[in-house]
């Protein structure tokens, strides 16, 4: 995997003023005295499992699990009850808003009490929750871009996986040849980190910046062509337009009517979730490329377990967070559940492993990944207002979308909305 130095987005931000830590009584190494239980958000269904088995072994150091939702829900949730004093002691993170959370002081440094942690992961995934040398999250799990497809299906219609998007584009339309009831895969207006990463493919670069000083390119000319690429694909009616997840989409991809998902790694476990009768029928294969032989990714997703300054026990926390993403059991967990570790130990034990369950019919699951995993970019920067972007992002794309306006003419509603917000709380931000 490539590496890439630390980040410095964080040094010096306007408006950021971190909330003061509340300790209790500690002993040797920061531990407290005495036993004490822990309250631990995350969703996914590794993390009861995972839960279960620290709780197992770690009798003083308990752990509650709460499923407070993934993604902006998580994170809407996470700044309110930290403003209240009652956010939980560990949270799961997306890497892309973890940035808004050290902005809202959502997330403590962590560093005194992982330091010793970091040589488990390759440094491009450690930096993912470090800034200016320090860390406030322990990575998890790793997301990097990969198309999840129906295996049963593109053989009963004579469909090639497609390496190239050019290929995709033609398999899109011999689908659509083959079965008009069925679409190759779903553009879905709300998602922001999907479109982010296969911009990010295609060289755009969104937010460049460190501090109280950035550039804001959301609707340059890469992310343009890559608007252009599904808006024609939507007008040809090759895919369909619409938001997944929701129970109409569900029941197209449980009737064999949706084949593809483009999406992180954790894609598997997400079509697993809504047709879990498919297992089986369904398999991994590298992202198509913009350019032939240019095979290299961008992550989509992925997250890391933080430390909150509601926390009375940081110590405790933090390394609850990192047995989590290092010690075997957990990563045999996770790798049961479909997540493709983020530490070293973890994607070293997945490739002597049994593929996920959803995706039984594919043994080589493990290799695929790995292969992905390993051509991934480095990580995008992301700035300190991705909340304000993905919102834009969905409201935009979907009035696009219902009103049949291009999609690349959302794009600077878009960048507008990030700079407009990013200059109210008193950042320099250029377009």
């Amino acid at each position: 995997m490539p590496f890439v130095k630390r980040r410095t987005l964080l040094s010096g931000l306007a408006g950021a003023p971190l909330a003061a830590l509340a300790l209790s009584s500690c002993g040797e190494n920061g531990l407290s005295d005495g036993p004490v239980t822990l309250e631990y958000w995350a969703w996914n269904s590794a993390q009861k499992l995972v839960v279960e088995a620290w709780n197992a072994t770690h009798p003083d150091i308990q752990v509650r699990h709460t499923d407070a939702g993934g993604g902006d829900d998580s994170a809407t949730k996470l700044v309110t009850t930290t403003r209240a004093g009652n956010a939980p002691d560990v949270a799961l993170v997306e890497y892309p808003t973890l940035p808004s959370m050290i902005v809202a002081g959502v997330a403590t440094e962590i560093s005194e009490h992982v330091a010793e942690v970091e040589a488990e992961f390759h440094e491009g995934i450690w930096s993912q929750a470090s800034f200016d040398g320090q860390t406030y999250g322990i990575p998890q799990d790793a997301g990097p871009q990969a198309l999840t497809f129906h295996r049963a299906r593109f053989e009963e219609l004579g469909v090639e996986v497609p390496t190239t998007w050019e290929d995709f584009a033609a398999a899109a339309q011999q689908v659509r040849e083959a079965d008009p009831e069925t679409h190759l895969a779903t553009f879905a207006p709300a998602e922001f980190g999907g479109f982010a990463g296969f911009a990010q493919q295609a060289g755009a670069v969104w937010w460049e910046g460190s501090g109280a000083t950035w550039r804001v390119d959301i609707d340059g000319a890469e992310t343009a062509a890559v608007a252009d690429y599904w808006q024609d694909l939507i007008d040809q009616d090759l895919i369909a337009a619409e938001p997944i997840l929701t129970p109409e989409w569900n029941a197209k991809l449980n009737r064999g009517q949706v084949l593809s998902f483009p999406a992180g790694l954790w894609g598997p476990g997400v079509i697993a979730s809504v047709a879990g009768d498919m297992a089986g029928d369904w398999a991994l294969a590298p992202l198509p490329q913009w350019t032939p032989g240019d095979d290299a990714v961008a992550f989509q997703g992925g997250s890391a377990a933080i430390v909150t300054t509601s926390s009375r026990h940081p110590a405790e926390a933090a390394r609850f967070a990192a047995w989590i993403a290092t010690a075997e059991e957990a990563c045999r967990i996770q790798i049961q559940e479909g997540n493709y570790p983020a530490s070293i130990v973890g994607q070293e034990l997945s490739l002597d492993s049994d593929p996920p369950t959803f995706m039984s019919g594919q043994e080589d699951y493990w290799e695929v990944a790995a292969q992905i995993a390993a051509r991934t970019l480095p990580e995008s920067t992301w700035g300190p207002n991705v909340n304000v972007a993905s919102t834009a992002f969905e409201d935009a794309m979907s009035a696009a979308v219902n009103a049949g306006t291009p999609l690349a003419d959302a794009l600077s509603v878009i960048e507008q909305a990030v700079v407009t917000d990013m200059t109210s709380v008193g950042y320099t931000a250029e377009r």
